[in-house]
């Protein structure tokens, strides 16, 4: 069955059901439906959140192969809450990008999914598009302004950094000219779009701790400057207020259940590669509040999600997980050793063997934060036992614990191995991450530091332009930011097409970006775009649905 049948084949229970296994009372629920409903935010409790146990799901560098970060992470939940222990999975909501483009929904897959799964990769709550219109709102106020003779601010349209943002996969909006059509339409001025996921707005809502927070994060976004050089924000345009209006239910979490009918909150979801990549703050700290063990997930691999997970979400957080799940799949090693896509389910241990140093690499750069970390191998019936062996005798020569992970086909019965192994990692963790760098350091430290420790890369190389925004940046005070390095998933590096393990490579920073409300810098590395493109022949082709109105074809 595809996912999409299995999803339809399991009985939802009521929403109100869920919330009882981790003792919400249903006056606390805010329905969407039968099947989803929001939870305040006073349901948040700082001491049951520094008793709970946050695990952390990341992985080895994508292929086109896949991993199953969100299947492992749901099923890892299922199989801790099957062993006795009150768990509950925490992810990021669904892009429409991505839905309809080439990667599919972000519900999990097989019998480690979350339900209801069309809703979660469609509109859900509507929690993305309250912020799409708080960004685009904060737009037009700007060209507002800069139309406006008698309330100007003096804003140079060739500074303003703001973009436009639309829940879709749209190239012919990254570079447009806004404003034509006379007096009556504005300054015309260059401008874009940004994906949904990549608005700051986004990160915003995934770092702030409360509305209060959130309004004043709003305020301090910065915009771009004045014909005389004074850096405006969205506090002198009064923005701000009305943004967090339009964002006051999607602050709120989102509960939905497993398959097999375990509590799940979804909330934000940003992207990893040009964005923090985690889940919100809020969502992470409410589902500590409920159970005894969370199970979380970061965007892509370790050298970006987990990354920023650590340095920037646990930092502002003040959390720490017990323990780090690094997911990886055979045929997705064996592709890092060079292996044609077309042949990954034949036996290959030359390739598996090339190809493993991407995993050496994610574990060296996670075990540099001080946390223990368990291999979850994602397991396909095409793997052969000796492939299964030999990775099992790396990881222990390593002295890493490794568990084969059979979510897809068997929910939370498959990770029962992971299960238990997560815990013992979790029970032998007595200390707090250590961050990969200081924010006392200087920004190209910073940026140094995760580069060569977590990428593996040897120098750093800045373009004038970089130089000059960077320069730009320090001098209004943003220094001691953390550091969102935005760069390509599919490479250790910034370049694409060097897989596995890259030796010796140079991380080129073509410019800078800043998102002073949400509270990081972002140096863009190599190609990197914060508007991605449909591919050849998109997701969206395959999908319709009947006379009935039962959709086909989402995954």
């Amino acid at each position: 069955m595809t996912d999409l049948e299995i999803a339809h084949k399991v009985d939802a229970a009521h929403i109100r059901e869920v919330a009882k296994k981790v003792e919400v009372s249903e006056e606390f629920l805010e329905y969407y439906g039968n099947e989803k409903a929001k939870l305040p935010l006073d349901l948040i409790d700082e001491k049951k959140v520094s008793n709970s146990n946050l695990i952390l799901v990341t992985a080895i560098t994508p292929t086109p192969a896949g991993e199953g970060k969100t299947t492992t992470s749901i099923g890892l939940s299922d199989g801790l809450n099957q062993i006795g222990k009150k768990s509950v999975v925490v992810l990021r909501e669904p892009s429409l990008g991505p839905v309809f483009g080439m990667k599919g929904g972000a519900a999990g897959g097989g019998w480690s999914q979350v339900i209801p799964m069309v809703d979660i990769n469609l509109h859900f709550t509507g929690d993305f598009h309250a912020i799409a219109m708080a960004n685009n709102l904060l737009a037009a106020l700007i060209d507002n302004n800069i139309q406006s003779k008698s309330r100007s601010l003096g804003i140079d349209p060739r500074t303003v950094i703001w973009k436009r943002c639309i829940d879709m996969n749209d190239r012919a909006l990254r570079n447009i000219i806004a404003a034509l059509g006379g007096k009556a339409g504005g300054v015309p001025r260059e401008t874009g779009f940004n994906i949904t996921a990549a608005s700051e707005i986004m990160a915003i809502l995934c770092l702030c701790k409360d509305l209060e927070s959130l309004q004043e994060m709003c305020g301090n976004i910065y915009i771009g400057d004045t014909f005389e050089g004074k850096a405006v924000f969205a506090k002198d345009l009064n923005a701000a207020g009305a943004m967090a209006v339009l964002l006051k239910d999607a602050i709120k979490p989102n509960l939905v259940q497993t398959l097999e009918n375990n509590p799940a909150i979804i909330h934000g979801g940003p992207f990893a590669n040009i964005a923090q990549g985690t889940n919100s703050i809020i969502a992470t700290k409410m589902a500590m509040s409920l159970g005894d063990y969370v199970v979380t997930e970061a965007g892509f691999a370790a050298d970006l999600g987990a990354e920023k997970f650590l340095n920037i979400k646990c930092r502002k957080a003040n959390l720490s997980p017990k323990a780090i799940v690094i997911v990886a799949t055979i045929r997705a090693l064996k592709y890092h050793g060079g292996k044609n896509l077309e042949y990954l389910k034949e036996e290959d241990l030359e390739a598996l063997k090339k190809g493993i140093p991407n995993l050496e690499r994610h574990i060296e750069s996670i075990k540099s934060f001080g946390l223990p970390v368990v291999v979850s191998v994602n397991t396909f019936k095409e793997d052969t036992k000796a492939e299964k062996e030999f990775i099992y005798a790396h990881c222990n020569k390593m002295g890493v614990p490794v568990a084969l992970s059979y979510g897809w086909a068997d929910g939370g019965k498959g990770c029962l191995e992971l299960a238990k192994k997560v815990v013992i990692a979790a029970e032998s963790c007595t200390n707090k991450f250590k961050p990969t760098y200081n924010l006392e350091d200087s920004t190209l430290t910073k940026i140094e530091k995760i580069c060569k420790k977590i990428y593996g890369a040897k120098n750093v190389l800045l373009s004038a332009k970089a130089k000059a925004q960077l320069k730009r940046f320090e001098n209004l005070g943003y220094g001691e930011l953390p550091i969102c390095m935005a760069k390509t998933q599919k490479s250790l590096s910034d370049n694409e097409k060097l897989l596995g393990r890259p030796e010796n490579f140079d991380i080129h920073i073509r410019e800078f970006e800043i998102a002073a409300g949400a509270g990081f810098l972002i140096p863009i590395a190599g190609n990197m775009l914060r508007m991605p493109g449909l591919p050849l022949t998109p997701s969206a082709e395959n999908i319709n649905m009947d006379s009935n109105g039962t959709i086909k074809g989402l995954f």
